[in-house]
C-alpha cells in the first residue's frame, strides 16, 4: 500500500535506468496481477501453485473499492490489494485497471515479466515451469491480429487519425504477459491512451483493442502475437465458455496444456498457453485433487 496519487504512480512507474547493469544483487521476479471483481475463488490453488517459491513472485490484487473482505494472514494473497477504483465490464475503466497493476508491480525493481490475470484464472504447469517459460522468452505476449467485421474493423472511429488509422487496427485478448521494458512503454503512453480513452467506448471495448494496437504499431518486434491464457470461444457470444465441476478431467487440462502448435523464441512447441479461464468456484475441489498429477505441483 502506498499514498501515492495515480499521477504521481503513473511517474514513479515510467522511470527507468540508463545504466543498464544492477549495482546490486537480486533476483529477478514475476508479477502476477490479478483484476478481479471481488476475491479470489482459485486462491487455493493458487496458494498450492506458489508454495515454496517465495522471493521468485510479486502478487498485485486490484478488485472493487466496495470489496473488503479480509485475507488470513498466512496467505501469499494478505496485503496484495493495490489502491483500487471502479471497474466496468467493456468501459475504458478496465484499461486504467490493468495500467493501475502495471504501475504498482513496476514499483518494485525486482520485477521482471508481468502477467495479468482474472480471478476466474488458473495455472496449467507449476511454478518453476512458468517461471522458466516466461524468464527466458525474447518476447512479450499480447495477442494481436487484424479482424475483419463489426467486431473486428468494425468497432474502429475515424476519429483516431491520424494516430490510429484502419490499418492499424488489431484485436486481442485483454489478458498479456509483458517484460519490463515494454510494461514501462505502456505505463509512459500518453498518446494512445488519450486516443483511446476518447474514442473507443462500447461498442468498441478498449481491453480488446487498446494494447493491440499500440503495440503492434510501435513495438511490432518485442510480442509473439498470441496469448498465453486459453480460453472456449466456441458457443460464441461476448463471454467465454465458463467450466464447472463435471467439465474438470485430466484430459481436458492435458489438451489445454499441450493441445496447440506454435512458436516459442523462433522454435516451435505445443506449449502455448501457461494459464487458463474461466473456472466456477464449484471447479475448484476437482482441479485441487488433478493438480499435483497433471500440473505436478
Amino acid at each position: 500500500m502506498h499514498d501515492m496519487k495515480e499521477e504521481e504512480l503513473i511517474w514513479r512507474a515510467s522511470m527507468k535506468p540508463k545504466v543498464r547493469e544492477y549495482p546490486f544483487r537480486r533476483t529477478p521476479k514475476v508479477a502476477f496481477m490479478f483484476l478481479a471483481k471481488r476475491d479470489l475463488p482459485m486462491a487455493p490453488l493458487w496458494e498450492l501453485f506458489f508454495r515454496g517459491h517465495q522471493g521468485l513472485f510479486s502478487i498485485y490484487v486490484h478488485s472493487q473499492p466496495s470489496y473488503n473482505a479480509t485475507v488470513p494472514p498466512d496467505s501469499v494473497f494478505y496485503g496484495r490489494r493495490i489502491p483500487s477504483k471502479e471497474v466496468a465490464w467493456g468501459e475504458f475503466s478496465m484499461i486504467e485497471a490493468e495500467r493501475r497493476l502495471l504501475a504498482n508491480a513496476l514499483l518494485d525493481v525486482s520485477n521482471q515479466r508481468f502477467v495479468l490475470l482474472s480471478e476466474a484464472c488458473i495455472p496449467l504447469f507449476n511454478f518453476k515451469t512458468i517461471y522458466n517459460y516466461l524468464m527466458e522468452s525474447t518476447t512479450s505476449f499480447v495477442e494481436s491480429y487484424d479482424l475483419l467485421g463489426p467486431v473486428g474493423r468494425g468497432r474502429y472511429d475515424s476519429h483516431m487519425m491520424p494516430y490510429v488509422t484502419l490499418e492499424d487496427w488489431r484485436k486481442g485478448a485483454q489478458w498479456f504477459e509483458m517484460d519490463r521494458e515494454l510494461a514501462v512503454e505502456v505505463i509512459a503512453d500518453r498518446i494512445y491512451y488519450s486516443v483511446f480513452k476518447k474514442y473507443c467506448k462500447p461498442a468498441c471495448y478498449s481491453d480488446e483493442h487498446y494494447l493491440p494496437t499500440m503495440i503492434t504499431k510501435k513495438f511490432p518486434t518485442k510480442n509473439a502475437n498470441r496469448t498465453l491464457t486459453w480460453v472456449d470461444w466456441s458457443r460464441g457470444g461476448p463471454h467465454p465458455l465458463k467450466f464447472i465441476r463435471t467439465d474438470i478431467s485430466p484430459d481436458m487440462l492435458y489438451r489445454m496444456r499441450t493441445g496447440k502448435q506454435c512458436l516459442y523464441n523462433g522454435n516451435p512447441t505445443n506449449v502455448c498457453y501457461l494459464f487458463a479461464r474461466k473456472f466456477t468456484v464449484n471447479a475448484l475441489d476437482r482441479l485441487l485433487r488433478f493438480a499435483p498429477m497433471v500440473m505436478h505441483f
